[in-house]
């Protein structure tokens, strides 16, 4: 008899009433005989916690006193899972849709390399079908990282970095590694981790045959997005930038921000304001 290695998938939750149950939904729809599910919530106000818990009794459902950002809200499920022997954990966005199959096929292709520690679908928008991650680079000179958008032939495939949008993760990762850093609330937190998993000496695939759908409700917050994009942009590169480049990084930086005085100045960029006060939070935050 084949055994079916434990998987627990782990969806944090924040005010997403309008997305949740097409998540829920599709996630059990899921033909995978050794799975469980787990919905973090990160203080929701707006009744999208009550709603799933109504809906969905068929699950574990968590709620946190405040909301703890991704990673620390995220790392609450990921304890839980490994306390209850969790042979991988599949971290899911609350504003995704999965097809059935899809995680047969990630765990398909792990079992064909045991190098292979994290796995990602390749992920679809959800209202036009393009592809919005299937492979991602991290660009050190200009402090970037960048979704691949191609789609490819192989049945797998090595990236830099797996988005936090869905990622399989093997349990040995976390025993290794420990879990996201909590150093980061919003953003950047999957490419750190990445950077982390590989530095241990696992690779990190993409898996073309495993779809799943992503509405990215996060545009409509663009003022927020862009604040936690800087700052979380920098820590990253703080971090996890290699020694040679560090010179480079600094002298790169004071550019942006003689740009973004510039964009001040002029009043010819609506966000920078928003990006101004993501350079002085920083600064506090390396204090």
């Amino acid at each position: 008899m084949k055994s079916f290695p434990k998987v627990f998938i782990v969806i944090l939750n924040y005010n997403g009433r309008d997305v949740i149950r097409k998540c829920l939904a599709s996630v059990f729809k899921i033909d995978y005989p050794s799975l469980e599910v787990v919905m973090v919530d990160n203080n929701s106000n707006d009744g999208s916690f009550e709603l799933a818990r109504s809906c969905f009794s068929k699950m574990t459902f968590i709620k946190n006193e405040e909301n703890l950002g991704f990673s620390a809200g995220n790392n609450v499920g990921i304890r839980y899972a490994l306390d209850r022997a969790a042979d991988w954990v599949l971290l899911l966005n609350n504003d995704t849709e999965v097809d059935k199959d899809f995680l047969d096929k990630l765990l398909g292709a792990a079992e064909k390399d045991e190098a292979v520690g994290m796995l990602s679908p390749v992920i679809f928008e959800k209202e036009n079908g393009k592809i919005w991650f299937s492979g991602g680079k991290i660009k050190w000179l200009s402090m970037k990282a960048e979704h691949m958008r191609q789609a490819k032939t192989e049945d797998f495939f090595e990236t830099d970095f797996v988005s936090g949008c869905a990622m399989l993760v093997k349990r040995e990762i976390f025993q290794r590694v420990g879990l996201l850093d909590e150093d980061f609330f919003l953003y950047w937190e999957d490419a750190d981790f990445s950077v982390r998993v590989k530095k241990a000496g696992f690779k990190l695939a993409v898996v073309s045959g495993a779809w799943i759908y992503h509405w990215e409700k996060s545009e409509k917050l663009k003022k927020n997005k862009v604040y936690w994009l800087v700052i979380s942009g920098l820590i990253f590169f703080k971090k996890n930038a290699p020694r040679h480049l560090k010179g480079w990084l600094c002298f790169y930086v004071k550019l942006r921000k003689m740009k973004n005085w510039i964009d001040l100045a002029r009043g010819r960029n609506e966000l920078a304001e928003t990006v101004s006060k993501a350079y002085r939070d920083f600064e506090k935050y390396i204090r």
